[in-house]
């Protein structure tokens, strides 16, 4: 099984430098699936049904999400759609879906699961916890389990990816959109890459505009952080999963600069 990842998406540029690469990385890979982080693909911050539209039409499989999923409102409106995932640990009666499994056009399934780190991050029940609870029930529908780490430090993504080595197929990080260079199989068989970067401007601070960004270093003080505009850095990974067993074959890092037409609508 062959399934391609992609880190945060990063407003207009983040969406339209996907679209761009996506065909050519389609034909290269022929995935069975297609996963995406979507948590700031609304201007740098949330979702909407609209955007989520879009790239579900770009043939995106699953949307997760994380520590920005409820910063707009108008998720509201797709936040039960289950191919819309936010972190799992968010607390009891929170609305959404944390997991799911999905079935690909050829009858391979696939389980994703997000949780969120608790280290400079908002407050949540704990990932670790909430992780070993759903993992059972999607073992019992597919042998093929990718988490989502959405995290800020790389020691608790490493150490999720050494707590769940051999229970699932993949561990991969998102978060701070600055992709790693540690991609590895783990000794359990646990595809591993500690963040998988960004899609979003290229010459940008993590996405936003550079002038500002410096601002709030020099000064101290607080700025706006407009997303950047310009060409596309889109990162992630194509993993290559044994379907039986659930065991990783393989992990390559993804990194393609997309010098970007007008392909999408306005951020709304």
């Amino acid at each position: 099984m062959k399934i391609l990842f992609f880190g945060d998406v990063i407003g207009r540029v983040g969406r339209e430098g996907l679209a761009y690469v996506l065909p050519q990385l389609r034909q290269k890979h022929q995935p069975d699936f297609i996963v995406v982080n979507a948590e700031n693909a609304a201007r740098g911050k949330g979702i909407t049904q609209k955007i989520a539209g879009e790239l579900w039409g770009l043939g995106v499989d699953v949307l997760t999400m994380g520590n920005h999923t409820f910063d707009r409102k108008e998720i509201m409106s797709i936040i039960d759609d289950p191919r819309l995932l936010r972190p799992l640990n968010y607390s009891t009666g929170v609305a959404g879906h944390g997991s799911g499994v999905f079935t690909s056009k050829t009858g391979l399934t696939l389980g994703v699961l997000q949780v969120m780190g608790r280290v400079y991050m908002p407050l949540t029940d704990c990932p670790f916890k909430a992780a070993d609870q759903a993992i059972p029930a999607l073992k019992s529908k597919t042998s093929v389990i990718l988490v989502d780490v959405h995290a800020e430090i790389t020691s608790e993504k490493a150490s999720m990816g050494w707590y769940l080595d051999g229970r699932v197929s993949a561990v991969l990080g998102t978060h701070t959109h600055i992709q790693t260079a540690d991609e590895r199989v783990l000794p359990g068989g646990t595809a591993y890459l500690t963040d998988a970067g960004a899609c979003g401007p290229l010459n940008s601070v993590i996405g936003a505009e550079i002038r500002p960004a410096l601002d709030r270093f020099l000064t101290g003080l607080h700025q706006l952080l407009p997303v950047a505009t310009g060409d596309a850095l889109v990162c992630g990974c194509v993993l290559d999963i044994d379907e039986r067993t659930g065991k990783a074959r393989s992990v390559q890092r993804i990194q393609e600069i997309a010098s970007l037409p007008s392909l999408l609508v306005e951020d709304k």
